[in-house]
């Protein structure tokens, strides 16, 4: 395998400007418009048939190299089921971020009404740092992490 950087994580949602906006609260900026329908080959790649969708590339400035996220609103064929039910499912559970002020942080989305899982966790494992974390819920329910090393 010749894997060396992580490209994109996709989110999708059921209210672009609305998710955009919550994604623009966490540090991401808007860099590429999706274009809102691909060709057939584009479609057949992603496992759809022909498709609209309203979205964008957006990154995160705040770090060394550059983390992606592709949020997308699915125009046509549409799917309003929430994401999963709880975080012990397959697949992609949850997407953990980085922050060096995790109480400020945390006050800041409560003051825009951001669901929280619980208050902050602290985790110590063997030989690596202790760091708090806790997790919250995007508009649609995708569960995300932040997470602070202790210093």
């Amino acid at each position: 395998m010749t894997i060396n950087a992580l490209v994109h994580v996709n989110i999708n949602c059921s209210d672009f400007d609305r998710s955009l906006a919550f994604y623009e609260l966490l540090g991401f900026r808007k860099s590429i418009d999706v274009p809102p329908t691909n060709t057939p080959e584009v479609a057949a790649a992603v496992g759809m048939p022909p498709y609209r969708v309203k979205g964008a590339l957006l990154t995160l400035p705040t770090i060394t190299g550059t983390f992606t996220l592709d949020l997308l609103e699915w125009q046509e064929p549409n799917d309003s089921a929430p994401p999963y039910p709880h975080l012990y499912h397959l697949g992609i559970a949850r997407i953990a971020l980085a922050t060096d002020d995790l109480d400020g942080d945390m006050a800041r989305l409560k003051g825009h009404g951001v669901e929280f899982l619980s208050e902050p966790a602290t985790v110590g494992l063997k030989d690596q740092p202790v760091v708090r974390f806790v997790c919250f819920k995007d508009p649609d329910g995708t569960v995300l992490e932040l997470v602070e090393y202790a210093t």
